[in-house]
């Protein structure tokens, strides 16, 4: 699959959000339900880009609106250069979805599923990749075979499959590897590596924080359909705030006990820990990067007298900052 430049947006972003709400009306006198406020987010084209949030934050909201499923309540939203408004028919021929559902018949094949798909997005047949696309996602061998007797991963690429049929220079995969195995997931990597490789944009929401740490050059964190925020991985992960440092200590060897000892360490100037503790002769040092190094900790802990046997560093991980920057937060206005 190769994305035609010439049609790009000029600016390099592939899906542009400005003020985009949603709000679902209540029934029956019950209060409004505002499930996106005021979000205003632009993914650049090339990269594959990751959706998260917790459960009801807004993500299957924000994919069926750029469907064209679901009509928003106000602000706006380019797909590929395209406004949904203005050309709704060429914004959804401009993007792939591939959802959460396993939503295949079961007595079609897998050609005669994308061959289906072709028709219904009227691609003509000289211009249709059906042979292409099952090699891409893996099931040249089971073109003829019908879709129940499919394992739960082949279904998956399917799905992707079934997406790609009118060549989407932007592919969102809701959630494609739930209830697959390691040996499956990793395959699903691999194929979504693959065409984004070939100039694909892809927009991945996943529950597997560590999948979006592998994957994504960027991401944003929504919450309760508000941007909560936005940042290519590595700055995100750079800007967690703490950093552990474990040290394994030897009693037999201190200058004095360990206790008095780390109580020294305690007040050496300089030493301004976020959390120190002491268990069974091993020393975690939480500590904030930008403040205190390293190598700065390990000279002090010498300066206090304490031996060294054995450390090692733990890095802050996306479920870290995920966790800290949607616990506690701060509902929508049921009323709007």
């Amino acid at each position: 699959m190769t994305i035609d430049e010439t049609l790009a947006p000029s600016d390099g972003i592939a899906l542009h959000l400005d003020g985009l709400s949603k709000t679902y009306e209540g029934a029956a006198g019950k209060p409004n339900k505002q499930a996106l406020k005021d979000m205003t987010l632009s993914i650049p084209r090339g990269t594959i880009y990751g959706l998260l949030g917790p459960n009801g934050a807004g993500k299957s909201t924000l994919i069926n609106i750029l469907a064209g499923t679901v009509m928003k309540t106000s602000g706006s939203a380019k797909v590929w250069g395209v406004d949904i408004d203005q050309n709704p028919r060429q914004a959804r021929a401009n993007i792939g979805i591939v959802p959460q559902e396993l939503n295949i018949d079961a007595f079609f094949t897998p050609r005669e599923t994308l061959e289906m798909m072709a028709g219904m997005f009227a691609v003509p047949l000289e211009q249709r990749r059906t042979d292409a696309i099952l090699a891409e996602i893996g099931l040249t061998d089971q073109a003829h075979a019908y879709a129940r007797t499919l394992s739960g991963g082949m279904r998956r690429r399917l799905l992707v499959g079934k997406a790609m049929v009118h060549q989407p220079p932007i592919l969102v995969l809701d959630e494609p590897t739930a209830g697959v195995d390691v040996t499956l997931r990793q395959k699903l990597w691999e194929m979504i590596r693959g065409l984004n490789a070939q100039g694909v944009t892809i927009i991945l929401t996943t529950h597997y924080l560590e999948e979006a740490e592998t994957l994504c050059d960027r991401i944003a964190i929504i919450n309760h359909g508000r941007l909560v925020t936005e940042a290519a991985t590595r700055d995100l992960l750079r800007g967690a705030g703490s950093k552990t440092l474990e040290l394994t200590l030897d009693p037999a060897r201190q200058q004095t006990t360990v206790k008095a000892a780390v109580k020294a360490l305690n007040t050496t100037p300089g030493f301004t820990p976020v959390h120190l503790s002491l268990d069974d002769n091993i020393l975690r040092i939480v500590y904030a990067p930008d403040h205190l190094t390293a190598g700065e900790i390990l000279s002090m802990v010498d300066q206090a007298g304490l031996v060294v046997t054995e450390l090692r560093t733990t890095e802050p991980n996306l479920e870290d900052v995920f966790i800290a920057l949607t616990k506690d937060p701060a509902p929508l206005d049921q009323s709007a």
